[in-house]
C-alpha cells in the first residue's frame, strides 16, 4: 500500500459515510512512533491499529466498525483527526503481533527489574490460557521473566530452553538451529522461584524436588500457538529445567521441503503407494526424523485411507489421522498400542519409535498381515539398522522380507541469505568434493541481525536414502553386515550423508564447516 493508497483510502471520511476498505498494511507504511504510544491492551480489545500521519490526520486501521468508539480517545491521545479505514481482523492482529514484538523487553532487561521478591506467594498465581505473552507485560517479576524468555525463544525460532542451575550461578541457554547459546545468567536468588514458576505453569508438584517429572504448556506468544513440553531433573546444586518449544504452525512441511531432492522425493512417493512393507527413518535425537514421518504422513492423507499412530509424546495434530500416545504409568507402550492399532483396520501406522525386540517383532507382523508401517530407529547411518533390529532379536528372513527402505538423516543449519559471503574453494576443501563437481564458490556465515549475529538461519535435511531391492534382501538373509550392505548400496548409486551436505554446500545453502561438523568420512 502506498503513501497514495493510504491517502486515498482516507480522503472524504467523515463520521457519517462509508469508511473505505484495505486488505493489506504493509510494514513500511507503518510510523513506529505511534505504535510505541499506545499500549498493546488497548489496541488488541478495540482491533485498532495506527498507520501513519497525514498532514493534521492519522489514518487508523480499524478491524470492525464496532469499535468506532475508540477512535475519540486516539483523536484525544493523538490531538488529530482520525481518519479510519477497514482491514480485516487477521491482519489487525498479524500487524500488532509483528509490530509490539519491537517493543517487547528482552530477558536481561526484566532480570535487571528483579528486586529480590522471589517468595513463592510472590508467583503462585493462576496461570488462566493460553494467554498471548505480549501481553503479561505488568506480572510478578519472576513470572514476567519467565515469560519474557518463552517469549524471545518463539521470537528467535529457538527449539529449546535450558535453564540450568551451578554452584553459584544460574545459566539459561536457548538451542537454536540445533546448537546452544547462552541468553543470560540471573542471580542465584531467582533460582528456586522461576523453577517452581515452571512447575505451576507445567501443572507439576512444586514440593518434588527429589524426582524427574515430566509436564506440558499450551501457550501462545505473539499470536503463535506453541506447545511446551517441560522436563524437569534434579541435579547436585538444584533443579535443571529443558523446554522443549513445538510451534505448531511450523510443524508440518511438505517432502520438498524437508531437504529431500526430487528424485528422492519421487523415490519416496513410490513407497509410500505400496499397501506394505516397513520404512525406516533413522539419526540420533533431533535429527528431524518426526518431521519427516509427518511430512510423509501428510502426503498419502486422504479420505480413502484409514492412518493411526502410536507416539511419544504427539508432537502436532495431524487432522485426519488417529494418534495414541503412549503412557508409561498404564503401561500403554509402544508394543501395546500397536498391537491395539491392528484392531483398529489401519491401512497405514506410524510407530513413533522403535526401541525393543517386542515392538520390533510387532512392526514386522503388522508388514506381513498387509500394512504399510513407517517407524524410526536410532542409528548412524541406513545400513546400520539391519544390524540394530538383528541386536534385536529380530529373525534375518523376516527383515529382508518386509524392510522396504531406510532413510537416514540429519539436518544441517542454512546459511543466512542476508549475509552470506562468496569465496572461491581452498584446496582443502576441493579434495572433498567428487572430481568435476567442485563447484566455482563456495559461501561462508558472516552474522547480521536477521540471523541474530549467528551466520545461520533455518536448518535443511540432509539424507542418507536406502532402498532394498532383491540382490540385497539376499545379501541381507545371509551377511547383515552393515559394512558389506553399504558397500553394496554404494555400487548402485547410493550416496551418502556427506555427498548430500556437499551438494547443499555447493548449492549455496550451507558452509563446509557446518558440512564437516555434522557428517563423518565414510
Amino acid at each position: 500500500m502506498s503513501n497514495e493508497a493510504v491517502n486515498r483510502a482516507g480522503a472524504g471520511v467523515s463520521e457519517q459515510t462509508a469508511i473505505p476498505r484495505l486488505d493489506a498494511i504493509p510494514d513500511s507504511e507503518v510510523d513506529a512512533s505511534l505504535v510505541g504510544s499506545l499500549p498493546l491492551s488497548f489496541v488488541k480489545s478495540n482491533l485498532i491499529f495506527p498507520i501513519k500521519r497525514d498532514g493534521d490526520s492519522v489514518i487508523v486501521a480499524l478491524g470492525s466498525p464496532k469499535k468506532l468508539f475508540a477512535l475519540d480517545d486516539l483523536a484525544r491521545l493523538f490531538s488529530a483527526k482520525i481518519r479510519p479505514v477497514l482491514v480485516p481482523e487477521r491482519e489487525i492482529l498479524d500487524i500488532i503481533n509483528r509490530h509490539y514484538e519491537r517493543f517487547s523487553e528482552t530477558a536481561q532487561e526484566v532480570v535487571d527489574e528483579i528486586d529480590g521478591d522471589t517468595s513463592i506467594e510472590s508467583i503462585a498465581h493462576s496461570f488462566e490460557g493460553p494467554k498471548d505473552l505480549l501481553d503479561l507485560t505488568d506480572e510478578a517479576p519472576i513470572i514476567k521473566l519467565l515469560n519474557t524468555l518463552l517469549f524471545q525463544a518463539v521470537k528467535e525460532q529457538s527449539s529449546d530452553i535450558h535453564i540450568e542451575p551451578f554452584e553459584k550461578k544460574l545459566e539459561v541457554r536457548f538451542r537454536k538451529d540445533g546448537v546452544l547459546y547462552p541468553i543470560l545468567s540471573p542471580p542465584k536468588i531467582v533460582q528456586d522461584a522461576l523453577i517452581s514458576r515452571v512447575k505451576i505453569m507445567g501443572g507439576l508438584d512444586i514440593a518434588e524436588k527429589r524426582l524427574p517429572q515430566d509436564g506440558r504448556i499450551r501457550l501462545l506468544a505473539g499470536g503463535r500457538d506453541v506447545d511446551v513440553r517441560v522436563s524437569i531433573i534434579p541435579t547436585s546444586f538444584g533443579e535443571r529445567v529443558v523446554l522443549r518449544l513445538l510451534d505448531r504452525k511450523r510443524g508440518l512441511i511438505g517432502l520438498k521441503n524437508v531437504g529431500l531432492d526430487p528424485e528422492q522425493v519421487t523415490k519416496m512417493e513410490a513407497l509410500l503407494k505400496r499397501n506394505e512393507g516397513i520404512i525406516l527413518v533413522t539419526g540420533p535425537t533431533g535429527s528431524g526424523k518426526t518431521t519427516t514421518l509427518y511430512s510423509a504422513l501428510n502426503r498419502v492423507n486422504s479420505a480413502e485411507r484409514n492412518i493411526i499412530t502410536v507416539e511419544d509424546p504427539v508432537e502436532y495434530q495431524l487432522n485426519g489421522i488417529g494418534q495414541m500416545q503412549v503412557n508409561q504409568k498404564i503401561d500403554l507402550t509402544f508394543a501395546a498400542g500397536l498391537r491395539s492399532i491392528l484392531r483398529q483396520d489401519p491401512d497405514i501406522i506410524m510407530v513413533g519409535e522403535i526401541r525393543d525386540a517386542e515392538t520390533a517383532n510387532m512392526a514386522i507382523q503388522a508388514s506381513l498381515t498387509g500394512h504399510l508401517v513407517l517407524s524410526t530407529l536410532h542409528t548412524n547411518d541406513a545400513a546400520s539398522a539391519v544390524t540394530r533390529l538383528v541386536d534385536m532379536g529380530v529373525e534375518k528372513f523376516l527383515i529382508s522380507s518386509t524392510l522396504t527402505a531406510v532413510l537416514a538423516q540429519r539436518l544441517l543449519r542454512m546459511l543466512c541469505n542476508n549475509c552470506k559471503e562468496a569465496l572461491l574453494p581452498t584446496d582443502r576443501e576441493r579434495v572433498l568434493f567428487k572430481i568435476g563437481q567442485t563447484p566455482e564458490l563456495l559461501y561462508k556465515p558472516i552474522g547480521c541481525d536477521d540471523c541474530f549475529h549467528t551466520g545461520y538461519q533455518g536448518r535443511v535435511g540432509i539424507f542418507e536414502f536406502l532402498i532394498l531391492d532383491q540382490p540385497l534382501r539376499s545379501l541381507i538373509s545371509k551377511n547383515p553386515d552393515a559394512v558389506t550392505i553399504k558397500e553394496y548400496a554404494l555400487t548402485q548409486g547410493m550416496g551418502t550423508l556427506r555427498d548430500d551436505g556437499l551438494s547443499k554446500a555447493a548449492e549455496g545453502l550451507t558452509s563446509i564447516e557446518e558440512v564437516l561438523r555434522v557428517t563423518y568420512i565414510d
